[in-house]
């Protein structure tokens, strides 16, 4: 991924957030800052995957108003980097550019730092079963294709991005229409041909009658681990098992069990641990 690609709603996200800073009030402050141009380094002060550098970048780009070489660098996107590394990202900016961008670039940075590495630690636990970690759309709003890139970029995958991409028949649904049948029958008369049905599923009855009822797609939500198994043995072929509900670094292990197909974790970018990493630059 390059700056080159951003597409122009990411632009007017970046530019949007620049705005917040409401440095345009303050015309003296701003036309005073010295151009020199500085020396910039970036710290890891934790042990993370870097995730958000072409955001970073771009930060700086919209208040150059012209191309910054930071090609070299993005191929560390991705990568792991522990707090002992020295500085392998340096660059050089004028003195008011960094000064005025290094907050909101950094804070991007870090967030999608913080998913990547969080996301990594599952993925690692997961991978050699075959398991897909995803995301959910439990996101920061105004963030979603933030958060949701760097969950790709730690290794996971990502579930929906809006509603529409896939229908979901969660208990509130299900509690509307007056059961399961009732939700996924909604969702059939306002889905398209080729829109698939996920069913969030509670107990072992309701995953006995989402068979009956031919789905393709569960989420087995809060089940136990024996609870798993116990639905794995009546696994037809071409469903797929999707499990959630509260899952941790700490529980994963015990679900980790052939015939699961994914584990959707809202963690991922709603409790990710923050990472710390540093921007300095010198004369």
């Amino acid at each position: 991924m390059t700056t080159q690609l951003l597409n122009a709603a990411i632009r007017k996200d970046i530019r949007r957030f620049l705005k917040e800073d409401d440095l345009a009030r303050n015309l003296y402050y701003t036309s005073r800052l010295p151009m020199d141009e500085v020396h910039c380094e970036i710290y890891f002060k934790s042990d993370l995957v870097i995730a958000g550098l072409p955001f970073f970048f771009e930060v700086f780009q919209s208040l150059l108003g012209e191309k910054i070489s930071c090609g070299q660098f993005l191929k560390h996107e991705g990568a792991y980097f522990s707090k002992t590394s020295v500085p392998k990202i340096t660059f050089n900016l004028p003195f008011g550019v960094a000064l005025t961008g290094e907050r909101i670039a950094l804070n991007l940075l870090q967030r999608c730092s913080s998913i990547a590495t969080h996301t990594k630690k599952f993925v690692d636990k997961s991978e050699k079963y075959k398991i897909a970690i995803l995301d959910t759309r439990k996101t920061l709003p105004g963030y979603r294709a933030f958060d949701k890139y760097a969950v790709r970029t730690g290794g996971g995958q990502n579930h929906r991005f809006g509603q529409a991409d896939v229908w979901m028949a969660k208990d509130n649904h299900k509690a509307f229409f007056g059961g399961l049948k009732g939700a996924i029958d909604f969702f059939k008369s306002v889905g398209s041909f080729y829109s698939p049905v996920v069913v969030e599923i509670h107990d072992l009855k309701e995953f006995s009658d989402a068979l009956k009822l031919g789905v393709k797609h569960v989420m087995l939500d809060n089940f136990s681990p024996a609870d798993v198994q116990v639905a794995l043995a009546e696994k037809p072929e071409g469903m797929t098992f999707e499990i959630s509900g509260g899952i941790t670094l700490e529980s994963i292990d015990k679900y980790l069990i052939k015939g699961v197909d994914a584990i959707s974790i809202g963690s991922l970018t709603y409790g990710a641990p923050p990472v710390d990493i540093s921007f300095k630059y010198s004369r």
